[in-house]
């Protein structure tokens, strides 16, 4: 996959042999990488100066060391797992796409980056990642919460925007258009003698045979493109929603007052100890011992050890489906939680 692509004349190409099937996906996803690239990883694509500050300020540090190797200098490429549920698959609500993460087995990033560079060629950059790969799903999926938690607002004010591209994209489509609409999306993709060329510093060539097109309007600044050329299914585009640029100009979203989960974790602390407490507040959903594990970033033998003293006290259950054992809040613990929470 490409991220963000730079200001060069060199490009990738995508050819086109037959007229391209072009959809919509609205996946917010994009747009939360899209922001960790340019504020966090230094990969500047127009965000506004005071929307970077406020945004990075938000990122927790585990969240920063993740977004490096997004924006090292002179590589685009990055390891499908930094969009684990990609667009072709439909729409991805952003929680879906946080839990494909913090649920992901460590070695899906080995697997990913060994595809994207070579099993021998894991470039300097990725290799911290490569090295403690569960270290990595867990602060990246933390870039990606705390950005959302500073953009929501403004993707909520852009629904207007993205039902009227939805509808542009549908007519030009419905008119057999779609190289004059794939060629309008960006000024670093344009559409020319039967093929698609997007800005890169690492270009490729590609065919894009009988595959569809799936374009991702996001919330960037107004040079973010990001792309995906190599699917086996489909080909994806995410680039700046049309008149969204009018939105970054508002006030930088201030810094987050404490969160009221911060208070129910100090309170909760104080009766099972901050550890339990962790635990039955990432108990939302049903989870699997080894991803409740690396998600809290705790050692099985001393998760065990958790779960069994939460579960003597009716607040926990344990249930075996297959090979996995899964680990649940019972009625009890969510009557707890929610004293805590009035």
């Amino acid at each position: 996959m490409g991220a963000n692509v730079s200001r060069t004349t060199v490009r990738s190409e995508l050819r086109l042999s037959s007229v391209p099937r072009v959809s919509v996906s609205i996946s917010p996803n994009l747009t939360a990488l899209a922001v960790v690239a340019d504020a966090l990883a230094g990969r500047r694509r127009g965000l506004p100066d005071a929307w970077r500050k406020a945004i990075a300020a938000r990122v927790r540090a585990t969240g920063h060391q993740a977004a490096r190797p997004i924006g090292a200098p002179g590589h685009s490429v990055v390891p499908d797992s930094v969009v684990p549920l990609a667009p072709p698959l439909g729409d991805v609500p952003m929680r879906e796409q946080l839990d494909a993460l913090r649920d992901a087995p460590p070695d899906r990033l080995i697997r990913d980056l060994e595809q994207a560079f070579g099993p021998a060629a894991v470039p300097a950059h990725w290799r911290p990642a490569a090295a403690r790969p569960e270290r990595w799903l867990r602060g990246y999926a933390n870039a990606l919460a705390d950005v959302w938690s500073a953009v929501e607002p403004m993707w909520r004010r852009a629904r207007p925007l993205l039902d009227r591209e939805i509808a542009r994209v549908g007519v030009a489509s419905m008119r057999g258009a779609p190289e004059l609409l794939l060629g309008s999306l960006n000024r670093r993709v344009v559409c020319t003698g039967g093929s698609l060329f997007v800005a890169d510093i690492e270009p490729s060539a590609y065919d894009l045979g009988d595959r569809p097109v799936v374009l991702v309007p996001m919330l960037a600044g107004e040079d973010s493109v990001i792309v995906s050329l190599d699917g086996p299914d489909a080909v994806w585009i995410a680039y700046p929603l049309p008149g969204s640029a009018a939105l970054w100009r508002r006030p930088a979203a201030p810094a987050p007052a404490p969160a009221p989960a911060a208070r129910v974790a100090g309170e909760l602390s104080a009766l099972v100890g901050p550890v339990r407490a962790r635990l039955l507040l990432a108990l939302d959903r049903p989870m699997t011992m080894s991803a409740l594990a690396t998600r809290l970033n705790l050692a099985p033998g001393g998760l065990t050890y958790h779960c069994d003293r939460l579960r003597a006290a009716r607040l926990v259950a344990r249930e075996r489906r297959g090979r996995e054992v899964w680990i649940s809040r019972t009625a009890r613990a969510d009557e707890l939680l929610d004293l805590f929470r009035r």
